[in-house]
């Protein structure tokens, strides 16, 4: 329907090499070998090298020093061409000093330098570095942050309660103790662009920087279409009553593993009733105010992250780009 390019972590083909993972000793040597390179991450921060004119993900070769602080194995992520992928979590390596309360941000701004690393590579917030990286440093930091994630909340055996380990080069966890099984997860959320003639509807919630506003979204609940979850969302967070709904595109966002689906959905009513639970504010904009949202000149709403769905749908909206839909 679209070009989706300036979408972040969209799909570069990387080559998963998904046969690979049931072999183990074949990994450990892939991961030993000369060609290969490693991604450390800490806390949920990728490492990143270069300039803000430069970026990439900062790719070390597997036997550099510092990545002993390793507390789990390390996770492959692929084959990218003739270089085996693979990423560590550093989170039990311990900086000189962390600004209070920053990795409890909405964004966390601070940066911290590791320092048997080389110069000008630094652990920084992926959703501000997003945009900088290639397609493929961009797929693959997304996946190794959302793989890491869950394997930082399900080091136990749901089943059972005992300890499980790494398997499958970090796309299983086992259980000796039950022999369960266990695998990542990936948490459908629909991302909703719903318009009602000229006009567009925006909410945000408590936590976010002010002047921050974005698409009302939700996670799809067990037994429920993407239409009748847009439907819902809204409905509960501002009693807007939605009809016609349709598929646009999606979005792997590991923050910390959700895939985006945004949708298109035509408004019956127009009243707001916020519910406060669920969001702070919400309203309708009509497309000459977003222009001005884009542009900057908004008075009170700031523009939209780019790289993210949710401003990339509404620029297709605000270009006329997403064709009529029957109300």
């Amino acid at each position: 329907m679209f070009d989706t390019n300036s979408l972040a972590f969209r799909d570069s083909g990387l080559p998963r090499a998904a046969p690979l993972r049931a072999d183990p000793a074949r990994l450990r040597a892939l991961y030993d070998g000369p060609t290969a390179r490693v991604l450390p991450f800490w806390r949920g921060k990728p490492l990143i090298a270069g300039d803000a004119d430069s970026l990439a993900a900062g790719w070390l070769p597997t036997d550099a020093a510092g990545l002993e602080a390793a507390v789990e194995a390390p996770l492959f992520l692929g084959m990218d061409a003739a270089t085996p992928r693979f990423a560590l979590d550093l989170s039990a390596w311990e900086p000189d000093a962390v600004p209070e309360g920053a990795l409890e941000a909405f964004f966390d701004p601070s940066e911290q330098v590791h320092p048997a690393f080389p110069p000008q590579h630094r652990f920084a917030e992926l959703r501000g570095a997003m945009t900088g990286l290639t397609p493929r440093d961009a797929e693959l930091a997304a996946t190794a942050r959302a793989l890491l994630s869950w394997h930082a909340r399900h080091r136990f055996c749901s089943n059972c309660g005992a300890a499980t380990t790494i398997t499958q080069g970090g796309w299983q966890r086992d259980c000796a103790a039950c022999d369960g099984k266990h695998f990542p997860r990936t948490d459908p959320v629909v991302i909703m662009l719903v318009t009602h003639g000229n006009s567009l509807l925006l909410g945000r919630s408590p936590q976010w920087p002010d002047g921050m506003y974005s698409l009302l979204a939700g996670f799809v609940e067990p037994g429920e279409t993407l239409e009748a979850a847009v439907r819902r969302e809204v409905a509960e967070e501002t009693a807007v009553e939605v009809g016609a709904v349709r598929y646009l595109a999606s979005q792997p966002w590991p923050f910390p593993s959700s895939l985006m689906l945004a949708c298109h959905g035509i408004a019956r009513s127009t009243e707001i009733t916020v519910d406060p639970v669920e969001i702070e504010d919400a309203l309708w904009i009509t497309r000459e105010e977003l222009l001005e949202v884009f542009t900057g000149a908004h008075p009170t709403i700031r523009a939209p992250r780019k790289g993210a769905i949710a401003g990339y749908i509404m620029g297709q909206w605000l270009a006329d780009r997403l064709g009529d839909m029957p109300g």
